[in-house]
C-alpha cells in the first residue's frame, strides 16, 4: 500500500459526525496500526505524535458509534470491528494514492513535453543555443522543435500543436500574444562576380526595388520585411522563390542575383568570401524577433524559461 500523507492539525483529524467523506489521515493511521501491532508503534510509522493519534481515534470511534481501539496498559491494538475497518481503509488509501499518483503524472506530462515552433532563420541559428541552455537548466526536459516560416509557426501555435513559437515577421496576428525576443537585420548580398560586388555608393531603396530578387517564399518572415520595407516603391518580379536561407545563400552565390537576407543566415558565406555584403541607405532593415504563444492559455513553464533565455541576448 502506498502511504497518503495529509498535513492536518490534530483537532481536526477526528471529523464531524455525519461527514461525507472519510478522514484520510485516521485510515492511515489505523492501516500503520494494524501493520505495526500498536498504537504507538503506528503513530511513530505516520509521523504522528501519540496523544494526537489516541485523540483522533477516540473522535472517529465517537463518531462512528463502533470501536475500532482495544486499550489496556500495555498498549492499543485493534478490535475485530477494527480489523474489518482495516480493510476497507485500505483500498481507500489505495485508491486515493492512485488519484494523487495519476494528477502528479498528468501535472509531470503537461511541465515534461515542450513543443517549440521557430520560423527558418531563427531555427537554424538561434534555437540550437536557446535549447542546449533549457536542457541545462531542466534535463529532463522533452523537446520537439518544428521548422516552418513565420505564417506557419503562427497557425501551429493558434491551433494549440505547438507551445510556443519564434517568428521574424514583423506583423503577429492579433490573437496571439508576442514579446520581444532578439534583433536581426536583411542585408543585400550578391556573388563577387556581381556589379553590385564593387560598388563604393550605397544602394538606393527604388534601385533595389527594381531588381529582380532571389527572395523567401511568401509567409516567411525574411520575405514579410523586405515586402513592407519597398512598398511604397514599384518593385520588379522575383528572380526566383525559394523555401530555405541555404537556397537563397546558394542561389546568390551561383549568380542567380541579388538577394535581401538575414545576416545572421549568411555571415560565414560573407567572411568567406562566398557571397559580398552590398552597402544600403534609406531602408530601415532592422527587424525583431519575437516570442508569441496563444492569448487564451498562460505560458508553458517551460515555454516561459526558454523565453527568457532567449532574451537574455536581446540586444540592438
Amino acid at each position: 500500500m502506498t502511504a497518503y500523507h495529509c498535513d492536518m492539525a490534530a483537532n481536526d483529524l477526528g471529523g464531524t459526525r455525519g461527514e461525507r467523506w472519510p478522514d484520510l489521515s485516521v485510515l492511515e493511521l489505523l492501516v500503520a496500526i494494524s501493520e505495526h501491532g500498536s498504537l504507538s508503534a503506528g503513530a511513530r510509522a505516520i509521523g504522528m505524535a501519540q496523544p494526537n493519534a489516541s485523540r483522533a481515534i477516540a473522535t472517529w470511534e465517537k463518531n462512528l458509534g463502533i470501536r475500532v481501539l482495544e486499550r489496556s496498559p500495555r498498549g492499543s491494538t485493534l478490535t475485530s470491528d477494527g480489523d474489518v475497518v482495516v480493510d476497507w481503509a485500505s483500498a481507500v488509501l489505495d485508491a486515493a494514492a492512485e488519484l494523487r499518483t495519476a494528477v502528479e503524472a498528468l501535472r509531470r506530462d503537461q511541465n515534461s513535453h515542450l513543443t517549440v515552433a521557430a520560423s527558418l532563420t531563427v531555427a537554424e541559428h538561434l534555437i540550437p543555443v536557446w535549447l542546449t541552455r533549457l536542457r541545462r537548466e531542466r534535463p529532463d526536459l522533452d523537446v520537439g522543435l518544428l521548422v516552418h516560416n513565420s505564417r506557419e509557426v503562427f497557425d501551429l501555435v493558434g491551433s494549440g500543436r505547438a507551445d510556443v513559437g519564434f517568428v521574424e515577421s514583423p506583423r503577429v496576428p492579433s490573437r496571439l500574444r508576442r514579446m520581444s525576443v532578439a534583433h536581426d537585420r536583411l542585408i543585400v548580398v550578391v556573388a563577387p562576380s556581381h556589379p553590385w560586388a564593387r560598388r563604393k555608393r550605397p544602394l538606393g531603396p527604388s534601385e533595389l526595388a527594381s531588381t529582380s530578387l532571389v527572395v523567401r517564399e511568401p509567409g516567411s518572415g525574411t520575405r514579410t520585411t523586405l515586402d513592407e520595407a519597398l512598398s511604397g516603391y514599384d518593385r520588379d518580379a522575383p528572380a526566383i522563390e525559394l523555401s530555405s536561407n541555404a537556397a537563397v545563400r546558394i542561389a546568390v552565390a551561383s549568380g542567380a542575383g541579388p538577394a535581401v537576407i538575414s545576416e545572421l543566415a549568411v555571415a560565414p558565406a560573407v567572411r568567406s568570401g562566398e557571397l559580398v555584403a552590398v552597402p544600403i541607405a534609406g531602408l530601415d532593415l532592422v527587424r525583431t524577433l519575437h516570442a508569441v504563444w496563444t492569448d487564451a492559455a498562460a505560458l508553458h513553464p517551460a515555454a516561459a524559461d526558454l523565453v527568457a533565455i532567449a532574451r537574455r541576448q536581446l540586444a540592438p
